[in-house]
């Protein structure tokens, strides 16, 4: 059977799936280890059976009473001991009781109150967490809050995605309705001049919706990865190749550089998805730097204490670099220029498949803004660098 998922809105700190025999998931302390076990059921036993008895001396001594055997003697000494650890007992008992439902029936009542507002689609609730009172309430209560908070985000990527979508589609569809308005009121003949706009809007279109289903595959996990020992310095190769004979590749210079100095060792990758990935910041390039110098690297990245081995792979182009205004947002959905005919999705696909790989995608530097991450390579800090891009993906 395959173990259950971990849930995006778990907490952090807490394990999963929740083990019942460590930590904090592990019960009472009497239970963790064998002796004590013994000694707390000990424990419980010697005090259920004080009870019992205790009550049932208060029992006797009432019986005594009411049939006139006698209210006095060694017997009605016991009765009356029994019946003060009977109050006792019930003080006890009461207080523990109320202390019980305040530390319990408090949080389950917001807990409950909380559910029916999410229920209502208010994903801003979120429950008090409280520093005292039963262990796994207070990690129910983190995380309902974890939930609430990952169901209101993804609340407004949805409303947020749905606008965006709607204007994206909402261009091309006014095209191919005004031209085949157009044609068919006869306002223009139906030849290739015409006819050409609404082929291209259609496979606009199309591309809108194979970027989605991509997109959404690959962030809910569902993108099949089809994975085999890939060399990269091949694969580098061969998308420097595909874009050379390009047209919009005129003028330009597409470089291949791998580090010679540390042996690359091959990725257990889907070669098509990252060949993908490599194409579409190739291709952002090409548009953005049209004539212009773009080069792709690749090295060895020794692992440490914190991070795993890694290979990296950075396109970069001697560009003006990416609008400042966008720079943060370059791996959100939709994230383009004005001037931009794109969807906007291409570095939000890379971005997913490379996540899916294990690996991770940043903007390294970006001359539009004079602004980078160099992390002591020397490049990429200055004015005029152009745009790079590094992909990490972890070695196996």
């Amino acid at each position: 059977m395959q173990p259950h998922r971990r849930p995006p809105w778990w907490p952090e700190d807490e394990p999963w799936p929740p083990e019942r025999g460590s930590g904090r998931w592990a019960g009472p302390p009497w239970g963790r280890h064998s002796g004590g076990m013994r000694r707390g059921f000990g424990c419980f036993v010697a005090i259920l059976s004080t009870l019992v008895v205790s009550v049932g001396l208060l029992v006797l001594w009432l019986l005594s009473n009411l049939l006139g055997l006698g209210t006095e003697g060694p017997f009605s000494d016991l009765a009356r001991a029994a019946a003060l650890v009977v109050l006792v007992a019930g003080l006890i008992a009461v207080i523990g009781g109320i202390r019980l439902v305040r530390s319990v029936g408090g949080p389950l009542s917001e807990l409950v109150d909380a559910a029916h507002r999410i229920e209502t689609a208010d994903y801003s609730v979120r429950v008090r967490e409280r520093d005292r009172g039963p262990r796994d309430l207070r990690s129910l209560g983190r995380a309902f809050n974890a939930m609430a908070a990952r169901l209101e985000a993804e609340d407004a990527t949805r409303r947020r995605l749905l606008a965006d979508v709607s204007h994206e589609l909402r261009t091309p569809l006014a095209v191919i309705q005004g031209n085949l308005e157009a044609l068919v009121d006869g306002v223009y003949p139906a030849d290739e001049a015409h006819l050409a706009p609404i082929l291209d809007e259609t496979r606009v279109l199309a591309r809108l919706i194979d970027d989605l289903r991509t997109l959404s595959l690959a962030e809910s996990g569902a993108l099949p990865l089809h994975r085999e020992p890939t060399d990269v310095a091949v694969l580098l190769e061969d998308v420097a190749a595909s874009h050379r004979t390009r047209p919009e590749a005129a003028g330009a210079t597409i470089e291949v550089a791998v580090d010679a100095e540390r042996p690359i060792p091959q990725l257990d990758v889907d070669p098509v998805r990252i060949r993908q990935v490599v194409s579409n910041l190739v291709e952002n390039s090409l548009r953005h730097a049209p004539g212009g110098h773009i080069r792709l690297e690749a090295r060895s990245v020794a692992a440490t204490a914190d991070t795993p081995g890694a290979i990296a792979i950075v396109v970069g182009d001697d560009g003006p670099g990416i609008p400042e205004d966008l720079a943060p947002h370059v791996f959100d959905r939709f994230t383009k220029s004005s001037a931009s005919r794109g969807s906007g999705l291409g570095l939000a696909i890379a971005q997913a498949i490379v996540a899916a790989h294990g690996g991770s995608i940043r903007l390294l530097a970006n001359g539009g803004t004079g602004e980078g991450t160099g992390e002591g390579t020397g490049e990429g800090t200055g004015e005029g660098t152009g745009t790079r891009i590094e992909i990490r993906i972890p070695v196996e």
